[in-house]
């Protein structure tokens, strides 16, 4: 069964909607078109499996602990000097909610205390 993914809100949910707008448009840059391309393909596998070996999915503690319910990190790329990734946690419909998009945070001590996330969408009636 697909997960239903759905965008954290507001920042995440403009974030797409300019991104896809735009992309229909033909009015993307060339950092923006590859931003977007893996964007789409994260978002896909994150549908149909969110343990999908190549995301490399994992709970982030410091941000399950700081937000109050479990925050996953995802891959967007790899092997790239900050490399993207996507921040997401189970939804309240049990589908995927995607929270955040960041580049890696340095492996310091506190490095996540800078990563912000959108807020939960509401529970659908």
């Amino acid at each position: 069964m697909p997960f239903n993914i759905r965008m954290g809100v507001p920042e995440m949910a403009a974030v797409w909607s300019d991104l896809s707008t735009r992309k229909l448009q033909g009015k993307l840059d060339r950092n923006e078109e590859k931003f977007f391309k893996k964007l789409v393909k994260v978002l896909g596998f994150l549908s149909d499996n969110p343990r999908h070996h190549s995301l490399q999915t994992h709970e982030i503690d410091a941000l399950t602990d700081k937000y109050g319910f479990k925050v996953f990190e995802a891959y967007l790329e790899n092997n790239t000097p900050a490399a993207g990734r996507v921040f997401w946690a189970y939804g309240p419909d049990k589908g995927d909610t995607i929270l955040g998009v960041e580049p890696h945070p340095d492996d310091k001590q506190g490095s996540y205390s800078r990563i912000k996330l959108s807020g939960l969408p509401p529970a659908k009636p």
